[in-house]
C-alpha cells in the first residue's frame, strides 16, 4: 500500500504553538515529520521561515484565507517560505446550496489562482462536509467546483470530512481524478465532533482505500481538529502507522 510523502498540518497543535513557537516546531520534527503546512503563515513569515530551516523543514503546501485576505502579502509570504501550493481552507457553508453560488467560488478561485501565476505559486481548496453533503443531480458541491475550475487549480481533498458528508473518500477522490494534489489524512469516530478525532489508523476511516486511491497525490497531511487525547502522541501514532503501511 503505497503512502505519500508525508506532512503534518500546525493547525493541529495550534495551541503549542501559541504557547511555545520554536518548541513546538521542534517537536513536530523530533517526532519524525520532515515537512509542515502552515496555517496563516503570512502573520510569522519570519519565525517560520527560522524555524524550519533549523530544523530541516519544508513547507509544500500551506494555508491562507486566498478569497478574504490580502494576496499579494500572502503570495510573497509564501514565496519567502518555499510553498508552492497556497490553499483557500474555508468557504462559507450557505455558498454551496446552489450550482450559482459555487460556479461564483469557482470564478474567485480561478482569479486568484491567475495572480499566484504570477508569483510562481499554485492556488488549490480544501474541503469540510458542507462541499460534499448536497446532491447535485448525482454529483457533490466539490465536484462541480471541480468542473469550473481552471487546470491550474488544485484541490486538497479532506478525506475525514469527505466521510462525515456522507461520502466514500476511495470514490470521490477516484471521481476528482488527478485535480486532486493534497489530502488530508485523519481518522476518528467520523462525526462532526473534533474531539473524537484520534491518531490514524485507530479510529473508523478505511485509511488503506483512501491511501488506495491517492494515485495523483503529491503530499498527504496528517491533521487533527482536536482531540480527548494527547495531540502529540496522536502525531507521533500516526507516522508510525503510515509509514508502516508503506513499508
Amino acid at each position: 500500500m503505497p503512502t505519500p510523502p508525508l506532512s503534518v498540518q500546525l493547525y493541529t497543535v495550534r495551541e503549542a504553538l501559541d504557547a511555545d513557537f520554536d518548541g513546538t516546531i521542534d517537536r513536530i520534527a523530533s517526532i519524525g515529520f520532515e515537512r509542515v503546512e502552515p496555517y496563516n503563515f503570512a502573520a510569522n513569515t519570519e519565525a517560520l521561515a527560522s524555524a524550519l530551516a533549523r530544523n530541516g523543514l519544508t513547507a509544500p503546501s500551506g494555508h491562507a484565507p486566498l478569497l478574504s485576505g490580502d494576496r499579494d502579502l500572502i503570495f510573497e509570504a509564501a514565496r519567502t517560505l518555499g510553498i508552492g501550493t497556497v490553499i483557500d481552507p474555508f468557504v462559507d457553508p450557505a455558498r454551496w446550496s446552489t450550482e450559482e453560488a459555487i460556479a461564483q467560488t469557482a470564478q474567485a478561485l480561478n482569479e486568484v489562482a491567475a495572480l499566484g501565476g504570477e508569483y510562481g505559486v499554485t492556488v488549490g481548496y480544501h474541503n469540510h462536509w458542507w462541499e460534499v453533503e448536497t446532491d447535485f443531480g448525482g454529483r457533490t458541491g466539490l465536484e462541480l467546483l471541480a468542473e469550473r475550475l481552471d487546470p491550474a487549480v488544485v484541490l486538497e481533498v479532506d478525506t475525514y470530512w469527505a466521510a462525515v458528508g456522507g461520502q466514500d473518500p476511495a470514490e470521490l477522490l477516484g471521481k476528482l481524478g488527478d485535480r486532486v494534489r493534497f489530502i488530508h489524512i485523519k481518522d476518528g469516530a467520523v462525526d462532526r465532533d473534533n474531539k473524537s478525532q484520534v491518531a490514524v489508523g485507530s479510529g473508523r476511516m478505511d485509511i488503506p482505500a483512501v491511501l488506495a486511491a491517492a494515485s495523483s497525490v503529491e503530499v498527504g497531511v496528517v491533521e487533527l481538529d482536536d482531540s480527548a487525547g494527547d495531540l502529540f502522541q496522536a502525531l507521533e501514532e500516526s507516522l508510525r502507522y503510515l509509514n508502516g503501511a508503506s513499508a
